[in-house]
């Protein structure tokens, strides 16, 4: 048998060397010599490729910059050399690296909390913990490293990773740091693993182990040896690849190696060696030199696996920076798990059909939309609220579509707006499988527990669980209760104060001395002074003219608009008189309570922008005028960042669910009368910005489209900066043939047969109120759809006339829609419409420009969207509208609070009414909100509570804590 080098045998056979197969070398020839397979060079040649993908992402993601965190606990010599050597080699590839040094004091909590935080921080796409852990404490090793996010845990120790790689899912998990260099070493041999017997020896969790399951899955035929084998040698000496990782110098001999094989060895020990100046030399777990004579490639001590785990671990790291910012830039097709529908005929109650739907916990929700973990905060298992900092992360994401649900003037039964918005929805995602979110105001509680019940949809169109959907949700009502009622107190007190006290006395106690002598005006005190106009900061310099005009705010009385609220339906609190203790004789004052929806504080959440925004427009609230008719502000009272505090999770949106398990957001529910009556532009927001360029968000407008749609465009979306894309107008044939002249429909009283018989001349006359808010909604250059809310009693003859008369007067579509009873499904030919109308161009337009008068643009919302001939002011509301526009607000948006029963004034007026003078009765300005609401007529802002309230059926089962009775 001939021996020769293998450096010699390309020549001898004139072979590429790259191109060399090892294990079919010509018969007779013996390979004597191993090529060294250098993890230094391979190393270096990957930190290069690593560095240039850099490079190439920063310049695809802007702020790309992947970050790596290295936690150590103690200060371990070896530890530290580690280290540096990953900072180094980080430093050169463009990757952030981060050493967390923890004393040796540090316990385990310490650690994990550590961990948790890093787990928390977007920026951080790796986490290693360096081992072993230095402490003077117990620390589970175990526990820390499966504390690290799978999808953080670029040393590949987590169990999750672990069992991914063990079954084969090597696309989902992130491969170990050394079995993965050594794959890369055999690689670069040229050496297909597929087929090959190998030998792993050692079964470490952090080598050997996943060494094994990563050759089998590349198709090798693999044995692991360990401490118990009982002849290693006979195994060894038949593979074709040995990977070496057992903590033994020197122990697998040259004559175990089969003739041409690879050998990888993880091992390093250190051997006493007087020659060398340390004192020691540092040798594998294979005997090179003999070793070298047998293998075909082999990896020298060192220099060999050790410079491959830095860098895969920088490999592992850039892998998951890449991974996490094309998540964060994806906009394609949510993986979403939809809900199926058990459809029942005759349609089950509302509450039981919500019973009969196990929701999904919310965590997988917000999982399945590609919200992060750190921008989720559950409630409970099927609720949570959503941080806006989603709206950072996606700032270059392109918005969805926009589409707003409204409806034509209503009957007093409701034509189903809610339950269209859901069933839609439903429709979009679960049957067309569209990126869709629904985005829907919060119930008040009053009327859940008076006449009108809950307001989560109806039949299988429905937001669940309803009864967390229409009681505390997550407590927004309650914080803005809360906050409202601080701002009430605080009213009182001051204006208390002021009584009884001199300017000096109330300065004195207004900007106090600390304990060291200093006296300094707070945050919000030098606001009040900018506003005054006063320069000096030092309040020992103020003047006494300045003190005067600091301290004094001198509220009028008759001026507060200001009143106390609570979420609940109680007719005695309308008129109330505070100041009756003994020791406010002297300064009572009649007031009422509001119910809380018709807070200013709820208008300002449902438009603000920002926490930001938020807390400006909370202090700039106007409460009251005072003597001279200058406004009175929360930020005058000192009470504007108390109330920002009160508010700072409420401004978060709730993330719930439908039947059919699509995302909603539940978030701000303002009255559609005083207020603009539409959820939170936050909501929407981020809900655009999460179903992506080819995803739809639609919303619900309050009442019908002459008020809910007009304020959604010249409100809502003018603060926003939202443009829609489609109106979906709400119809029903018993709605129409009331405006056709039918009987007066009553809420608890049976329909007369008029609504329940077919009359097609009824229907056509009604069908006025239609055509009206078609055009309404053209008037600001959206498509419209109009979906007929099918009943059983409609005739098809009927439901046609409808569709007809809706295209040939302007409608985009008309359908005829059945979500109610069967859920999504029913309302699949509406979400075609929808689909296709929103891919229209959109040709917004606000109806008014705000600079004109306060008068012009309540005349011009008269006139076109009602259909009045003109306005007539009377002497209250031309006083007030003529202090606004002294105090500077005349270019804020109009809010009409008007009858929601009627196009005009008149609730009995039915169809599309013309010839008539709308009377403006009073002015009144939410200015933190920021809109004046001309009053109609007199407007209720605290229902009563009917003979028979919903509340005599709820009650709650006592083993089950199930809710029974809500509806």
């Amino acid at each position: 048998m001939e021996e020769i080098r293998l450096a010699d045998l390309p020549n001898i056979f004139n072979l590429p060397t790259k191109r060399l197969n090892l294990f079919n070398r010509p018969q007779g020839i013996v390979i004597t010599m191993a090529q060294v397979l250098s993890g230094k060079k391979v190393s270096t040649d990957i930190k290069k490729q690593l560095k240039e993908e850099v490079l190439q992402l920063k310049a695809k993601y802007e702020g790309f910059e992947p970050g790596l965190a290295i936690v150590q606990v103690g200060d371990r010599d070896d530890s530290n050399v580690y280290i540096n050597q990953k900072l180094k080699s980080a430093l050169e590839i463009g990757v952030k690296a981060e050493h967390i040094k923890l004393p040796r004091s540090s316990t385990q909590y310490d650690v994990l909390s550590c961990v948790e935080r890093l787990n928390n921080d977007i920026k951080v796409h790796g986490i290693i913990v360096q081992l072993p852990m230095e402490s003077d404490n117990p620390i589970d090793a175990h526990l820390v490293t499966n504390s690290i996010l799978q999808s953080k845990d670029v040393d590949g120790l987590h169990q999750d990773n672990a069992g991914r790689l063990s079954r084969g899912d090597l696309n989902t998990c992130i491969l170990p740091c050394t079995p993965r260099g050594c794959m890369e070493l055999i690689k670069r041999t040229g050496v297909e693993v597929k087929g090959k017997q190998a030998v792993v020896l050692g079964r470490s969790k952090i080598v050997g182990a996943p060494m094994h399951d990563l050759l089998l899955w590349n198709h090798a035929t693999v044995t692991v040896c360990h401490s118990r084998t009982a002849d290693i040698k006979a195994e060894v000496s038949k593979a074709d690849i040995v990977v070496v990782g057992i903590g033994q110098p020197q122990m697998v001999q040259g004559d175990w190696i089969k003739p041409g094989a690879v050998v990888i060895d993880c091992g390093i020990n250190s051997l006493p060696d007087a020659s060398k100046k340390s004192g020691y030399r540092l040798v594998g777990d294979v005997h090179y030199e003999s070793a070298k004579e047998r293998a075909s490639w082999i990896t020298p001590v060192p220099g060999g696996v050790g410079p491959m785990t830095v860098a895969m671990l920088l490999l592992n790291t850039v892998d998951q920076a890449r991974k996490a910012y094309e998540k964060l830039a994806m906009s394609g097709p949510w993986t979403i798990s939809y809900l199926p529908l058990d459809l029942k005929t005759p349609v089950p109650s509302d509450i039981d059909i919500a019973k009969s739907q196990a929701p999904k916990d919310i965590s997988l929700l917000a999982s399945e939309i590609n919200l992060l973990n750190d921008e989720v905060d559950l409630y409970g298992k099927k609720k949570a609220k959503v941080s806006l900092k989603v709206l950072d992360r996606l700032k270059a994401q392109k918005d969805g579509r926009y589409v707003v649900v409204t409806g034509i003037t209503p009957t007093p039964l409701g034509e189903g707006k809610s339950t269209t918005t859901v069933g839609l929805a439903q429709a979009l995602g679960a049957h067309l499988k569209k990126n869709i979110f629904a985005c829907v105001r919060q119930p008040s509680q009053g009327p859940t527990f008076g006449i009108k019940g809950g307001a989560a949809g109806g039949g299988y169109s429905q937001v669940i669980p309803m009864e967390e959907f229409n009681l505390h949700l997550t407590g927004d009502l309650h914080a803005i209760t809360a906050a409202n009622n601080l701002l009430a107190a605080a009213i009182e007190a001051r204006m208390f104060h002021e009584s009884s006290q001199s300017d000096a006395a109330l300065f004195k106690r207004l900007v106090p001395t600390a304990k060291d002598g200093a006296r300094s005006f707070c945050p919000v005190q030098i606001c009040r002074l900018e506003k005054l106009g006063i320069a000096e900061r030092d309040p020992k310099a103020l003047t006494k003219e300045d003190i005067k005009r600091f301290v004094r705010l001198d509220i009028d009385t008759s001026t507060i608009t200001w009143q106390r609220v609570m979420d609940t339906n109680d007719r005695f609190l309308r008129g109330i008189t505070v100041g009756k203790g003994p020791n406010e004789k002297g300064h009572e004052r009649d007031t009422q309570f509001d119910i809380t929806v018709a807070s200013e504080i709820m208008a300002v959440l449902a438009l603000t922008t920002s926490l930001a925004d938020m807390r400006e427009r909370l202090g700039r609230m106007v409460v009251a005028s005072n003597k001279a008719g200058d406004p009175v502000t929360a930020d005058d009272l000192g009470v504007g960042g108390a109330l920002t505090v009160l508010m700072k999770d409420s401004i978060r949106p709730n993330l719930m669910q439908t039947l059919e398990g699509t995302p909603v957001f539940v978030h701000a529910g303002p009255f559609a009368n005083i207020a603009h009556g539409n959820s939170s532009i936050l909501a929407d927001k981020i809900a655009l910005k999460l179903v992506g360029e080819d995803g739809l968000v639609v919303t619900e407008a309050g009442f019908g489209a002459d008020i809910g749609m007009e304020k959604f465009f010249n409100i809502k979306c003018r603060y926003s900066g939202l443009i829609p894309n489609a109106v979906v107008l709400v119809a029903t044939i018993r709605a129409l043939k009331m405006h056709g002249g039918g009987p007066t429909v009553v809420a608890g009283v049976p329909l007369p047969v008029e609504y329940t018989q077919e009359n097609l001349d009824l229907l056509e006359k009604g069908c006025s109120n239609l055509i009206k808010q078609i055009e309404n909604a053209n008037k600001f250059g959206v498509p419209v759809v109009v979906a007929v809310n099918g009943f059983a009693t409609d005739t098809q003859a009927e439901l046609e006339l409808v569709q007809r008369i809706a295209r040939e007067k302007g409608a985009f579509d008309a359908v005829i829609c059945h979500h109610w009873a069967k859920g999504g499904l029913g309302a699949a030919d509406l979400a075609a419409a929808v689909d296709k109308a929103t891919g229209q161009p959109s040709n917004f337009k606000f109806l008014y420009d705000v600079k004109e008068s306060i008068e012009a643009k309540i005349e011009i919302i008269a006139k076109e969207i009602y259909g009045a001939d003109g306005i007539e002011l009377e002497a209250l509301a031309q006083q007030q509208i003529e202090r606004y526009k002294k105090q500077g607000f005349n270019d804020l948006p109009i809010c009409m609070a008007k009858t929601h029963l009627s196009l005009s004034h008149k609730p009995e007026l039915k169809g599309a009414p013309t010839g008539f003078v709308l009377p403006i009765r009073e002015a009144r300005a939410s200015i933190g909100a920021g809109f004046i609401y001309p009053l109609v007529g007199t407007m209720s802002t605290m229902p009563g509570l009917p003979t028979r309230p919903c509340f005599y059926d709820i009650d709650i089962d006592p083993d089950t804590e199930e809710i029974l009775g809500l509806s």
